[in-house]
């Protein structure tokens, strides 16, 4: 019997790669690397919403994925290790805070935690067939002007790897949404449809990208 999805480890071992400075040039071995970056707005009411939205899910769900969260004991969650972040300069950014007095997103979603489980189903044909990318929340940053979080794959999922969706407001006001992320095919079965799997993944960060970048009140 397979282990529930909370109970399976991910299935790379550069946890955390995604945020590396250098990323691009100095992927992981054997992994493909790529940043796709979008102005989605201006103002705080448009940062409080789309960092809202991203910490609940929305970035996936506003692309068409259906979000199936996977029971989690608390305890798993509460004894998961939160990193810490620090400036351009090296000093530790001490988190937000205002996150403890806001834990739902737009629709109601409460926001991700490390050690968070889901599996993202991506209907196909009027869900005649649903493929399913099973993911674990392994990082959450929650910064003043910098929020979001990082999943890592789980066994199952198509590719092995990470991607990380971060909402910033610049000085000038602007809000952006960047996404980064490495990634391989996870089987021999993927690696032999390896041209549709990377069309399928421009596809959907395309769409990522203007998730958020929606009319608001």
């Amino acid at each position: 019997m397979d282990k529930p999805l909370w109970q399976r480890p991910v299935s790379y071992a550069a946890i955390g790669a995604s945020q590396a400075a250098d990323l691009l040039r100095y992927p992981p071995a054997g992994y493909r690397a790529f940043e796709r970056k979008a102005r989605i707005g201006h103002g705080d009411a448009r940062f409080e919403y789309a960092w809202s939205s991203a910490l609940s899910w929305g970035i996936q769900k506003g692309a068409g994925f259906v979000v199936v969260p996977a029971d989690t004991p608390d305890e798993v969650s509460e004894q998961t290790y939160i990193p810490v972040s620090f400036d351009d300069e090296g000093v530790p950014v001490a988190p937000a805070g205002d996150r403890l007095d806001h834990h739902f997103g737009p629709d109601g979603t409460p926001f991700v935690r490390p050690g968070d489980t889901a599996c993202l189903e991506i209907p196909i044909l009027g869900r005649r067939w649903v493929a399913r990318a099973p993911v674990r929340v392994v990082m959450v940053i929650d910064e003043p002007l910098r929020k979001g979080f990082v999943y890592g794959t789980l066994a199952g999922h198509p590719e092995d790897g990470e991607e990380s969706f971060i909402v910033t407001q610049r000085d000038d006001g602007s809000v952006w949404l960047t996404i980064r992320a490495f990634s391989r095919p996870s089987t021999r079965w993927w690696w032999s449809i390896y041209p549709v799997l990377r069309v399928m993944e421009e596809y959907y960060t395309r769409r990522y990208l203007r998730a958020l970048a929606v009319p608001i009140d």
